[in-house]
């Protein structure tokens, strides 16, 4: 672990920069979800706590560098007030001189960064600026520490840093699920295509004992082995990268688990017509027939696999889970990830895309041993890059 937490660091009586991420949902100015907001809570009473002032930063939706009105973070100061339980100062033009003067206690929060076009450039003088604003800088963004910004890489570089609470829970987590696991160790991969998760499926490979591919990634690597999936959610143009990453996966040991059965209907709507169909590489189907979910023996198959494993990490469905009844294996295999995490017997880490949608819709979320809220930032760890955010906490 080679970057500082807020442990390490003297607090009393200083300006604490916070790079925090509380890009939510807002419908008709109200915020919808405030799960973003609630996880940010720990670091700023800790920084309270220590005698710190707490001055967030953070972006709010894609302005590219323009001044967007709507895009104004004071639509969060409710939410984030009732969060806290106190009031928030906000600040559109942040003086050094004003800031140091508000009393003990106060808490700060600064217009969305991307208003202007230096933050994404990470261009160096709003940096500086940003720096003469704190005397410390604490990010615990991990969602936006695969973006190298002024805000999340530049201003990192110019004072004392360290990590918030979310991002060194973000961290430890996932350290802990793929940089030193308690083996065996699997994965489940999940979602639509397998062109947007190539270099997850090949960093994963060699470094997992259990890959389990699910949803229409899946029909691509069936397809690869023969099968013939009809109107079923395929990339053709990557049969051939499924082929090399499956004989990757017998090189480094790693076995890959597929479905063996799945829920075929004609028509991609909640609860249309389906039959359970054996699947493998002599699987032919009608033209009009696709696969949208894995089916009961698949769901048995990876819970059998599941027992066999000591950490497991989660990125995206295993079929159409937004519509009934084609949930059924994400839920059932969630169900059963989460029943193994409360008995003690299995670390479950996940996160991404769909997945926090999908574990919550399946009601196991709450039971996982850590949910990301991170999207990119988590998919790109899992990758195997190297984070720009994390990266200059530990320089």
């Amino acid at each position: 672990m080679g970057w500082k937490t807020l442990d390490d660091m003297e607090l009393a009586g200083k300006r604490v920069l916070v790079r925090v991420d509380i890009n939510v949902p807002v419908e008709e100015g109200r915020v919808t979800d405030t799960t973003r907001i609630d996880r940010i809570v720990p670091t700023i009473r800790d920084i309270l706590a220590a005698g710190g002032l707490p001055i967030l930063l953070a972006h709010f939706g894609r302005p590219k560098g323009k001044v967007v009105p709507e895009m104004s973070l004071r639509v969060t100061l409710p939410a984030l007030e009732a969060a806290l339980g106190q009031k928030v100062t906000f600040v559109e033009r942040p003086d050094p001189a004003a800031l140091g003067s508000l009393p003990e206690g106060a808490v700060v929060l600064v217009e969305n960064t991307r208003f202007s076009p230096m933050e994404e450039a990470n261009d160096l003088a709003m940096a500086q600026f940003l720096a003469s604003l704190g005397d410390v800088f604490c990010n615990d963004a991990f969602s936006a520490a695969h973006r190298a910004h002024a805000s999340t890489t530049g201003v990192a570089h110019l004072l004392p840093s360290c990590a918030g609470r979310l991002m060194q829970a973000e961290l430890s987590a996932l350290e802990s699920a793929l940089s030193t696991p308690t083996r065996p160790v699997g994965a489940v991969v999940g979602g639509a295509k397998v062109s947007t998760k190539i270099a997850l499926l090949e960093n994963l490979v060699g470094k997992l004992d259990l890959l389990v591919i699910g949803g229409g990634m899946a029909n691509t690597f069936l397809a690869a082995q023969g099968a013939q999936l009809g109107a079923s959610l395929q990339e053709p143009d990557f049969i051939d990268t499924a082929k090399a990453i499956m004989a990757q996966a017998e090189n480094t040991g790693c076995r890959i688990l597929l479905p063996v059965d799945g829920l075929v209907a004609r028509e991609f709507k909640a609860g249309a017509d389906h039959e359970v169909v054996a699947l493998g590489p002599d699987t032919v189907l009608a033209a009009d027939q696709m696969v949208l979910d894995a089916g009961p023996q698949s769901v048995k198959a990876v819970t059998a696999a599941f027992a066999d494993l000591k950490t497991l990490i989660w990125n995206g469905p295993l079929g159409a889970f937004e519509i009934p009844p084609f949930d059924q294996a994400t839920n059932a295999a969630a169900a059963d990830a989460a029943r193994q995490t409360k008995a003690g017997t299995l670390v479950s880490v996940a996160g991404g895309g769909d997945t926090v949608a999908a574990l919550n819709q399946a009601g196991a979320a709450k039971a996982f041993t850590y949910i990301s809220t991170a999207g990119g930032a988590f998919l790109e760890w899992m990758e195997g890059k190297e984070l720009p955010g994390v990266a200059a906490l530990a320089a």
